[in-house]
């Protein structure tokens, strides 16, 4: 109780003495915004790309930039040193910021000199570089003594950063109450990741009263950072890898392209396949799946397969040519001819292109009309920027009479695509109650999306990296921070490395404990492993006492919500033992049954289940009292007794062993 007075009285303090301005935007409460309706067409007019947002906030924005130059002139002049330490971290940022070759080692080389010469921005990353052990040594006292230093000047990304080490116990013993504190402040100085991660403590109810419209209020301020940085194709896809789903593949299935079908891909385009030279145009494109963005060879592939006549390079090129890059120049015309290729073709991705140069008056006059057209015929195909623009056209009632229900229609679409901007316009409609009953709920789980998919989300990337090269520790710290963020794939990758055992940060019984607690999270959200490893360490007793009743009720949620085989099964021997349910036999076999109808794995596990309820039950259920001769032998050659509760994993080690051998013999025949 004490500390929830401390951290009402900090708030109360910062708000008395922060600028009025700052206190009044971060303080109101999350209230409908009625001036959302002009949004889009705001948007659209001003940034190229159509989010729903509040016109109030655009002009506020706008006189914010107007009071800029007056800002600067008031600065004083900077040292020899400071311009120095300024010029070394602009090189920094520019290598790490770029869009193809990010250049991380060379960056916090620099940034390193910079920090020495007293730079705060650059000390920011050289701290947060220490802390993770990426790319520089792994030092968690260094990291502490640059946080401390930082935020005692009002560095709102050093405060997000004491409250990471904080909230997971690192160097600190670990304090919810002072998490809280600092990512407070870290979110009033306008930090996202402090937003975000308070955010999803409202969202969740982690050191906090579980509070929806709190929630909405910090998710929203993120989701409008990234809308605001994310272009009209969609950004760079996210890669998840959840390190168990990985492990049991074996490669199979793998979210990541394998190094030789790549490579076999560059075979095929270089003897000339179409296809396989679009495939490769996407990937470097797009980036995804392991492959970094690379405009220089995405435009290569592009061209060679435009000599071919093919529509979808037509459609690239014309996207590559109106976006611009370091490689290919910004060019409307030359992307209008490539459009027009395309779209002549019938194809959905030149159609949406042609129908955006319509719309804002690219290399050709601004006709709605044929904006409208054009989007329609790719949405009709299913191409989801056409989806997109539908939807803001409707929303807005540009070139079409104004209609919510068919914005809502359109935005869903393209959210089913996975646009960013299509989650984003539907969460503010969801929050503001435009064109849909207002909820909350769905609002925040839509902010949520948009929030995970900022550029923060490439630390995913950064640590699976980590992990396959066998920095373990990093990895485990990386991922640590990002569940604190509230990415449900860092929560269960977390409770993964815990759960193996292989970081050695805590004694065994701790690592457990924190295993359970991740664990936990990530069945919040939604996670079907994490469900059924709830019910397993409540069953068995990790990390905390065995308790079958809890264990019950996990591998319930897991079997009724998700349909899970393995948990279906584990209810049907319980059932089976009473251990945590009532002791029936009928209601174990029909588990066994669900388990084996569910999933062909569970089929040979089921039929020897099955075989022993026949075995120990079904002779005692038919002869009664007139065998209990029979019963008690039965019992004393229960092979329970001997192999334990696992027995029947061993028989089937067994026989699979027996089978080998089989077959080897009869080879040798």
């Amino acid at each position: 109780m004490k500390w929830q007075i401390a951290l009402v009285v900090l708030v109360l303090l910062c708000h008395m003495y922060l600028p009025k301005a700052w206190a009044q935007d971060t303080s109101q409460p999350p209230q409908t915004d009625t001036t959302q309706e002009s949004s889009v067409n705001e948007a659209e007019e001003s940034k190229r790309k159509k989010t729903v947002e509040s016109q109030k906030e655009i002009e506020n924005d706008v006189s914010d930039r107007q009071t800029v130059p007056q800002e600067e002139s008031q600065i004083p002049e900077l040292t020899p040193e400071q311009k120095k330490a300024e010029e070394l971290f602009v090189q920094g940022e520019a290598l790490i910021n770029a869009t193809f070759v990010k250049k991380f080692d060379e960056a916090l080389l620099l940034f390193d000199q910079a920090a020495k010469l007293n730079h705060t921005k650059a000390k920011e990353y050289v701290a947060f570089a220490h802390l993770f052990g990426d790319h520089l040594p792994h030092n968690v006292s260094r990291a502490r003594e640059l946080l401390e230093e930082l935020a005692a000047i009002g560095s709102p990304r050093a405060q997000m950063g004491l409250a990471y080490m904080y909230s997971s116990g690192i160097h600190f013993n670990s304090s919810q109450a002072k998490a809280l504190v600092y990512l407070t402040f870290g979110a009033l100085g306008g930090d996202p990741l402090a937003q975000m991660a308070l955010g999803y403590r409202y969202y969740a109810g982690v050191g906090v009263e579980m509070k929806c419209e709190s929630a909405l209020t910090y998710y929203r301020k993120v989701s409008k950072t990234v809308a605001d940085g994310v272009s009209v194709s969609g950004g760079v896809a996210v890669q998840r890898i959840r390190l168990q789903d990985e492990a049991e593949s074996q490669g199979t299935n793998s979210p990541l392209l394998d190094e030789d079908l790549l490579q076999y891909y560059h075979f095929l385009a270089d003897k000339g396949d179409t296809q396989a030279q679009i495939v490769l145009g996407q990937l470097y494109y797009q980036g995804g799946r392991g492959v970094a963005v690379n405009h220089e060879q995405a435009l290569h592939y592009f061209m060679t397969a435009a000599e071919s006549g093919n529509p979808n390079a037509y459609a690239y090129l014309g996207k590559m040519y109106s976006e611009g890059s370091p490689h290919v120049p910004q060019n409307n015309m030359t992307a209008l001819q490539y459009f027009r290729k395309a779209a002549d073709k019938n194809n959905p991705i030149g159609q949406a292109g042609l129908g955006m140069m319509y719309l804002q008056g690219r290399g050709v006059d601004k006709d709605l009309t044929k904006a409208f057209r054009y989007f329609s015929l790719a949405a009709d195909q299913g191409w989801v920027e056409g989806q997109l623009q539908l939807g803001i056209m409707y929303f807005s009632g540009l070139g079409v009479r104004r209609d919510y229900k068919m914005a809502v229609k359109f935005f869903n679409l393209a959210s089913q695509g996975g646009h960013v901007l299509a989650y984003y316009n539907l969460a503010q409609m969801h929050a503001t109650g435009t064109g849909v009953l207002r909820s909350c709920n769905t609002a925040v789980e839509l902010y949520k999306n948009v929030a995970e998919r900022g550029r923060w989300s490439e630390m995913i990337m950064d640590a699976h990296r980590l992990y396959k090269e066998g920095h373990v520790d990093a990895a485990l710290i990386k991922y640590t921070f990002l569940a604190d963020l509230g990415y449900e794939v860092a929560q269960s990758n977390v409770a993964y490395i815990l759960d193996r055992g292989e970081s050695n940060l805590f004694d065994r019984h701790e690592t457990l404990q924190r295993a359970l607690l991740m664990y936990g999270r990530a069945a919040s959200q939604g996670s079907t492993t994490a469900r059924l490893k709830m019910g397993d360490y409540h069953y068995y007793g990790y990390g905390t006492d065995v308790d079958y009743e809890t264990a019950a009720t996990h591998y319930r949620l897991a079997s009724e919500q998700q349909h899970n085989a393995q948990a279906m099964f584990n209810l049907g021997y319980m059932h089976e033992m009473g251990q945590g349910l009532k002791k029936d036999i009928h209601l174990a076999k029909r588990f066994y049954d669900m388990a084996a109808e569910t999933s062909m794995d569970a089929q040979i596990p089921v039929v020897l289940a099955l075989i022993k309820l026949a075995l120990f039950y079904g002779v005692a259920d038919v002869f009664n009292k007139e065998l209990e001769g029979y019963k008690s032998i039965a019992t004393s050659i229960d092979p329970r007794f001997f192999l334990g509760p696992d027995w029947d994993l061993y028989i089937v080690t067994l026989l699979i062993l027996l089978l080998g051998i089989l077959i080897v013999l009869r080879r040798h025949r």
